[in-house]
């Protein structure tokens, strides 16, 4: 018996227009990130804005299964902030050369 086709199956493709941006993050995070796009097989950017849709919709970006695999990659690149260091945390000086 075949499967009914996923929910993004049935959503039309748009077309948009993408910009470059240098956004600075995390270094652990953007680790993280791009292992996890990797493991989906997409781009750095076509996951965030998968994540940014999810939660302006108010829905969960992930499943079970990948939340299993961000656990596993945090660990990989120890990456220990969670949730609640959301908003707080502080670049560290760059050294002066």
């Amino acid at each position: 018996m075949a499967q009914a086709p996923t929910r993004a199956a049935r959503v039309p493709t748009v077309v948009v227009e993408r910009i470059q941006t240098g956004v600075r993050i995390e270094k652990r995070l953007l680790k993280v990130l791009k292992a996890l796009a990797d493991y989906h097989d997409l781009s750095l950017g076509d996951l965030l804005e998968g994540i940014v849709l999810h939660a302006f919709d108010g829905k969960a970006p992930f499943g079970k299964e990948s939340l299993d695999r961000i656990a596993e990659l945090k660990k990989v690149f120890g990456l220990t902030l969670d949730a609640r260091h959301a908003h707080r945390l502080k670049e560290q000086p760059r050294k002066k050369r």
